[in-house]
């Protein structure tokens, strides 16, 4: 984990090797039925199989009733298929209808972000899945409708996907802002300073993340949660 600072805005930032780490998206208790909703319960749920979390986040936006707006995945299993609202189309969606939106996805050792109609076309073999909006980073450029100049500004958490410029092995970094920043910046954190050619948006100020370090800093329930765990 480290603390970067870019134009003057500091950032949490968690880089995963998909290939060794055990991440992992959840949303319901499968003994229960019911959403796990806070760090605390998934930790004491995987606790229990022998499992430690190291890392956790939640995972994009949900509605009211606590279920993902858009695709979920989980061990290969489609929960939520995928939403193609888009924000003229006077759905509600917020942020996560501004398209191009898209899928985070996780399999064979790997991972990905794709624009939604690609990811669809494509059906990539994902074994966790979650679709959010807006894409911030798609093939090293911004979102179209980003501006420099907005003042909508909020804390933000996103997640990229990059390549080791050493090894060449895909990396995945999940970034959170320390501070309100705007879409813009937020975006070209993750272009130019992580250098991830491809990002995607998950949540504002809402947002959170755990570590055993940093504790639980979760306010508010969360639908699907990411979270990287090991074998006691």
């Amino acid at each position: 984990m480290t603390s970067p600072v870019w134009q003057g805005n500091s950032y949490t930032v968690t880089t995963l090797d998909p290939s060794r780490d055990t991440l992992r998206l959840y949303w319901k208790n499968p003994q229960t039925g019911q959403p796990f909703l806070r760090f605390q319960t998934l930790r004491a749920y995987l606790a229990g199989r022998g499992e430690t979390v190291l890392f956790a986040t939640n995972s994009g936006i949900y509605t009211p009733a606590y279920a993902p707006l858009g695709l979920h995945v989980e061990g290969s299993q489609t929960l939520v298929r995928l939403n193609n609202a888009r924000s003229s189309a006077g759905t509600g969606g917020g942020n996560f209808s501004l398209r191009p939106n898209g899928v985070f996805w996780v399999g064979a050792g790997t991972a990905g972000i794709l624009e939604t109609d690609a990811y669809a076309r494509r059906a990539p073999a994902a074994d966790y899945a979650a679709q959010s909006g807006p894409l911030l980073v798609i093939g090293g450029k911004l979102h179209p409708e980003f501006n420099t100049r907005s003042t909508s500004f909020k804390l933000r958490s996103g997640v990229g996907v990059c390549q080791d410029q050493q090894t060449g092995k895909t990396l995945v970094k999940f970034a959170i802002s320390a501070a309100p920043v705007n879409f813009y910046t937020f975006a070209t954190f993750f272009r130019d300073a992580l250098n991830c050619p491809d990002a995607l948006y998950l949540d504002g100020s809402i947002s959170a993340l755990y570590t055993p370090q940093l504790g639980d800093g979760q306010l508010v329930n969360f639908a699907g949660m990411w979270a990287v765990t090991t074998k006691r």
